[in-house]
């Protein structure tokens, strides 16, 4: 066999590799994710009363409470309210089904941190949750449901509540994985300190678009996203230049 064509062999095999390794890290994440569902099932009434009460002060229905327009909203709204609770409750099984997918790309020594990286993800992820939970939202809904005077009353679907809640709770936690991710990536010698340095203007520019996109339509939410997300920023440059590769 020519190099050449001895050199494309490995390269096709070592795509198939990498397919294959990414395939295995979605089954298992999904499998860990079904197994929090399945726990989260029995206590889907204790959930949606949780995601419920962010908003729970601005609803002005007869019952208090979100409303539904078809027989199957509610039952699938609990569907989707356990599998939102499997993917909080089982966040550190696919964090590291992540590190297993990346660790072959570090070095042995690089290797050692799985458990920090699990940790420090797995914190992230929460944090970000909470964040969202327990300073976005109020913050939101506090100006969305009182602007405009109080007149008109909302009715909010259970369907179109749970959509925006549940995507925005999950943007705000994987974004919040910035730093790790950014570390991982200087550790693999992708990036360096100085290059996020010098791209930070960029990256401001980028994080306002970002957080204009996965925010509620208001300044308020838009800068509660930005600030934490440029402060991560920063930090992620501070973990690069103690984690990442060292020029030579």
């Amino acid at each position: 066999m020519s190099p050449d064509r001895s050199s494309e062999a490995q390269s096709e095999e070592s795509l198939v590799d990498h397919l294959t390794a990414l395939r295995t890290c979605l089954i298992r994440s999904l499998g860990y994710i079904f197994l929090g569902f399945a726990a989260c099932w029995f206590f889907s009434e204790q959930l949606f009363d949780i995601i419920r009460a962010p908003i729970q002060p601005y609803l002005k229905s007869i019952s208090g409470g979100l409303v539904f327009t078809a027989p199957m909203d509610k039952f699938m709204a609990h569907i989707k309210v356990s599998a939102f609770g499997g993917a909080i409750l089982t966040s550190p099984g696919w964090i590291h089904q992540i590190w297993l997918f990346v660790a072959p790309a570090l070095y042995k020594e690089e290797k050692k941190y799985a458990f920090s990286f699990l940790t420090f993800g797995t914190l992230l992820f929460l944090s970000g949750v909470s964040f969202a939970y327990f300073v976005v939202y109020p913050a939101a809904f506090s100006f969305l449901m009182n602007f405009g005077g109080a007149i008109d009353a909302p009715m909010i679907t259970i369907g179109e509540y749970l959509s925006f809640f549940t995507t925005t709770t999950l943007v705000f936690g994987l974004a919040f994985e910035m730093p790790l991710i950014f570390t991982i990536l200087g550790m693999m010698g992708l990036v360096t300190d100085d290059f996020l340095r010098e791209k930070r203007r960029y990256a401001i520019v980028i994080l306002a678009a970002v957080s204009a996109l996965i925010t509620p339509p208001d300044a308020i939410s838009m800068a509660l996203m930005m600030i934490p997300m440029v402060g991560l920023y920063e930090s992620s440059i501070f973990l690069v230049k103690i984690f990442g590769q060292k020029p030579y």
